[in-house]
């Protein structure tokens, strides 16, 4: 007679990370196909399917650094929001303490999306975009994808690889660059 063990256990670590990174890339692919349909939806002028597609509570996330903040990447992020019908996490990183005073640009983007009747958050944090990005995404699962603007501050290490770093390729949900017109060209 023979003896099947059953559940399996994993020999070691790297067949137990490699299924773990399997699930991740399935969880990121049907995100992605999720706001794709959604946006599809949207721009097609059927935005209660695009919003049941993206269920309630869904969140985009706008990660700006303070000096840095393009108006481009802001319309970008109020748009996304319009047509997936979805609420904005703005996390405004900064050098200075986070009690000190708001970018006037920001400041004008707030209003803005007030204006268009899109609800957001604002969190504001003090240190490195890359890492508080990462931590927020990791404890809000509501987090349909990341917008941010592509700059020299975004990623010290882009010259260097031609690419992201690694810590951003392992985010849990999509990332969204918006890149300025003149880098694009190059």
């Amino acid at each position: 007679m023979e003896r099947l063990l059953w559940p399996m256990r994993p020999r070691n670590d790297n067949v137990r990370a490699f299924s773990e990174r399997e699930k991740d890339m399935k969880r990121w692919t049907k995100k992605i196909e999720d706001i794709m349909a959604a946006a599809t939806f949207a721009e097609a002028g059927e935005f209660k399917t695009a919003q049941e597609i993206l269920k309630k509570g869904k969140r985009l996330l706008l990660a700006l650094q303070a000096g840095h903040l393009d108006k481009k990447t802001l319309k970008y992020a109020l748009n996304a929001c319009k047509r997936v019908v979805a609420k904005l996490d703005i996390l405004y990183t900064s050098s200075m303490s986070v009690t000190e005073g708001v970018d006037p640009v920001l400041k004008e983007f707030l209003s803005e999306l007030e204006r268009e009747g899109i609800n957001y958050r604002l969190i504001r944090k003090k240190g490195c975009l890359e890492k508080e990005v990462k931590e927020y995404t990791n404890s809000n699962e509501e987090i349909a994808f990341v917008v941010i603007n592509s700059s020299d501050a975004l990623d010290a290490d882009r010259s260097k690889s031609k690419g992201l770093s690694e810590a951003w390729h392992n985010l849990q949900c999509p990332l969204v660059v918006v890149m300025d017109s003149t880098i694009a060209e190059a």
